[in-house]
């Protein structure tokens, strides 16, 4: 939020570029403006994405290549986990759990001053924001880092032909240049091809709105988003254990700890 930015004497097109500013940035917007909170990161829905997000930017990697390993209790994700609970902790973030889904209506009231969200609430946050606001890429902490999101596309190899010529069809159409640009037009979503970037509709919408180039350029620094074997149970292993740490059920050693020996016991078969 520029003007809450502004109201604290902070420079209004500088966001944080780092964890350290993060914490002293939250800090003086909170104090020298309206929002009750200097940021708000949710832990609701998607708690293992935003923390592999936090996690990537302390160089944590969660998982391997194979997808049958995971990483949670390393020291430097067990440093980020703990980071996050910092930010409550100093009273700048709201305490316990924050929802996904009222995220950017918090900001859009004024409530919290800066927020992590996907690129996909952009379009809501640009059409409703009665404020000037920015958008950027994460702070880093040992580096720059977010996973990837979204939604892919898939070719089973044992579907019909004629549902797998249906499929390429739509990955096509939804691929191409001009409706990919439309698409991140409207929403925000990240247009996935440099071809969609160079349409005369993304130029003249990125001259418009700049603001919307901040997650192609954060492409640079992504990694895969948490992808092992039984995926959605070892995601929600972790995200169980994130919002323990956050509500102060436990500690972050011991709760990533816990996840991580759920996750080898889920991925035990697929070894």
């Amino acid at each position: 939020n520029k003007e809450a930015f502004e109201a604290a004497g902070l420079d209004r097109d500088q966001a944080p570029q780092s964890w350290d500013e993060l914490r002293e940035i939250a800090a003086a917007v909170q104090d020298g403006s309206d929002a009750d909170w200097g940021v708000q990161i949710p832990s609701t829905g998607f708690a293992y994405w935003l923390f592999q997000a936090l996690a990537i930017q302390n160089d944590a990697e969660l998982w391997d290549d194979a997808g049958v390993e995971t990483h949670f209790d390393q020291d430097a994700a067990v440093e980020a986990l703990a980071f996050w609970r910092a930010l409550a902790d100093d009273g700048t973030h709201p305490p316990g759990t924050v929802d996904w889904g009222t995220t950017p209506e918090d900001f859009l009231q004024g409530e919290t001053a800066m927020i992590w969200t996907t690129t996909g609430n952009l379009g809501n946050i640009r059409e409703n924001a009665e404020f000037e606001f920015g958008v950027d890429i994460l702070p880093a902490n040992a580096r720059r880092g977010s996973p990837t999101g979204g939604g892919n596309f898939y070719l089973f190899a044992e579907a019909p032909e004629a549902e797998r010529r249906a499929a390429m069809q739509l990955i096509r159409y939804m691929t191409d240049p001009q409706p990919a640009a439309r698409w991140s037009i409207e929403t925000g979503y990240v247009a996935p091809t440099p071809e969609a970037w160079e349409t005369e509709a993304m130029r003249d919408h990125v001259a418009e709105f700049p603001q919307a180039v901040a997650a192609r350029d954060q492409l640079e620094h992504t990694v895969r988003p948490l992808g092992t074997f039984a995926r959605a149970q070892v995601q929600d292993a972790l995200s169980n254990a994130v919002q323990a740490v956050l509500t102060g059920e436990a500690e972050p050693a011991t709760a990533l700890a816990e996840a991580q020996a759920e996750a080898d016991a889920i991925l035990a078969p697929y070894r």
